[in-house]
């Protein structure tokens, strides 16, 4: 019995285990289309996706990721208000009309008018009585001056320009130009308010022109919940357009039935995850059969320590090739999303080219400017804070317990650290999107699909692993260090 254990266990190869083989090549990085489907209904322009980490993904970074093509799922180890909260803030990064907008009475102080704006980090607030008819409108420039005990009403302006909301982006420009104003009142044939359609949205959707956003013209945006988190799914649906499972280990089949009775009262699309194994995707579609994506990976993360510490573990290569061969078996379209330990342009193209159809990255992106993580200089470097979510400092918090079984005694299965500052959300996918394409190029893959068929693995040593990277030479700052 035993020995036939180990006659069958299976090699876990890993990013250090495989190289891609450069093939016949006619593609040109330049031309390499990184665009993919993380859902059905989900595109990606770049195809990252910024973990649910609370030392990752808050709002901040879930609106630079879906502004450069990507997107950042929500963590969740706060409370539901908190991520609820998170969600209403990316959703009002910018759109084209916006929907969850904020009113004031016009009963209301200018004193507390002037609260609300600071506080909401917002220049304008339509003024609305009788359970939503707009009356005007409370802009910067009508309180700059005003005494604070003043009422809205004495200091709104009420000659408004509105719209309805089947206007077009081009019709919208013309009525903001013509009327030099920066706000555009939605409402409804009754005046009540719709939303709301700001010069500054508009002017960020032509910066930002290879964008995530939903069907409405939002950022589009994902979030964390537990998979016996009924209420926080719930509460976040209206907000966010795909939800992933956050659990170490997903075959876990009372939490798969829990997940699945969730997805059939939101609206949302749901990722499911951690994977490891092939026959896991059997065992999932046969009781979730609207699973909108596979997020696969056991151990492997920079700060998790579960397979030290359960000596359990399958690493996100090894489960990339598992899961994806098993969605190809069953005759399935549903994407995978290769998570944890990618620590360079390298091994995320490994990942596509076992089948992975999008990355899930920690490390890289809690080292950014948007991160949650504190910023602070430690021997001359700048740093920022990096922890699992099965640290012992994450589950202080509390609402991360449940990600994890607990182990025995109460033993963490992750670590907390620092990770190098990385500078913008920008500036990490830009390297990142130029070393795949260089990667496709020697793989003679002109897109992701082209790389599940054309690539090719070949198996290295530990020493020829060594020989491989920059040897021999003492290296410079700042020429990829930090990638190694």
């Amino acid at each position: 019995m035993f020995t036939k254990k180990l006659e069958e266990a299976k090699p876990l190869v890993t990013f250090s285990d495989l190289f891609l083989l450069p093939g016949k090549t006619d593609v040109d990085p330049d031309n390499v289309n990184l665009s993919t489907n993380i859902t059905k209904k989900i595109r990606l322009n770049s195809p990252f996706i910024a973990s649910p980490m609370d030392t990752v993904t808050g709002a901040d970074m879930a609106i630079a990721m879906a502004r450069q093509g990507g997107i950042g799922i929500l963590h969740r180890n706060c409370s539901i208000d908190q991520e609820v909260a998170m969600a209403k803030k990316v959703k009002r990064a910018e759109s084209f009309v916006m929907k969850d907008v904020i009113t004031i009475s016009p009963e209301i102080t200018i004193g507390k008018a002037k609260e609300l704006m600071r506080e909401s980090n917002i220049s304008g607030l339509p003024v609305v009585k009788n359970g939503g008819d707009v009356i005007g409108i409370l802009t910067k420039r009508d309180v700059r001056f005003a005494d604070n005990d003043s009422l809205v009403s004495d200091m709104m302006t009420t000659k408004l320009v509105s719209a309805k909301a089947n206007i077009s982006i081009e019709e919208a420009k013309k009525l903001l130009h013509k009327h030099r104003i920066e706000k555009l009142v939605i409402v409804d044939d009754d005046n009540h308010l719709e939303g709301l359609v700001t010069v500054k949205d508009l002017e960020r959707r032509g910066k930002y022109p290879f964008s995530t956003r939903d069907e409405e013209g939002s950022l589009a945006l994902g979030a964390a919940i537990g998979p016996f988190d009924e209420a926080r799914a719930l509460a976040l649906d209206p907000y966010v357009d795909v939800f992933v499972v956050d659990l170490a280990h997903g075959h876990n089949m009372n939490a798969v039935k829990s997940a699945a009775r969730i997805a059939e009262k939101v609206d949302a699309e749901i990722i499911y995850g951690n994977l490891g194994s092939d026959h896991s995707v059997a065992d999932i579609v046969s009781v979730m059969e609207d699973v909108a994506g596979l997020r696969v990976g056991i151990g492997s993360g920079a700060i998790c320590s579960t397979s030290v510490v359960t000596k359990a573990s399958a690493p996100t290569l090894y489960s990339t090739i598992q899961v994806a061969s098993g969605v190809r078996e069953l005759g399935l379209d549903i994407p995978v999303i290769s998570d944890g330990g990618i620590k360079n342009p390298g091994d995320a193209a490994l990942c596509f080219a076992a089948g992975a159809s999008a990355v899930m990255m920690g490390s890289m992106f809690a080292g950014c400017r948007e991160s949650p993580g504190q910023l602070l200089a430690i021997e001359g470097k700048m740093m920022k804070s990096y922890r699992g979510m099965g640290s012992r400092g994450a589950k202080a918090v509390r609402y991360a317990l449940d990600r994890y079984s607990k182990p025995a005694k109460g033993i963490p299965e992750g670590v907390e650290g620092f990770v190098p500052f990385r500078g913008n959300v920008s500036d990490v996918i830009d390297e990142f999107a130029g070393g795949l394409r260089a990667a496709f190029g020697y793989a003679g893959a002109a897109d992701i699909a082209g790389m599940w068929e054309d690539a090719k693995f070949g198996r290295i040593s530990p020493q020829g692993l060594r020989e491989t990277a920059p040897h021999d030479i003492l290296i410079t700052p700042s020429s990829g260090e930090e990638y190694s």
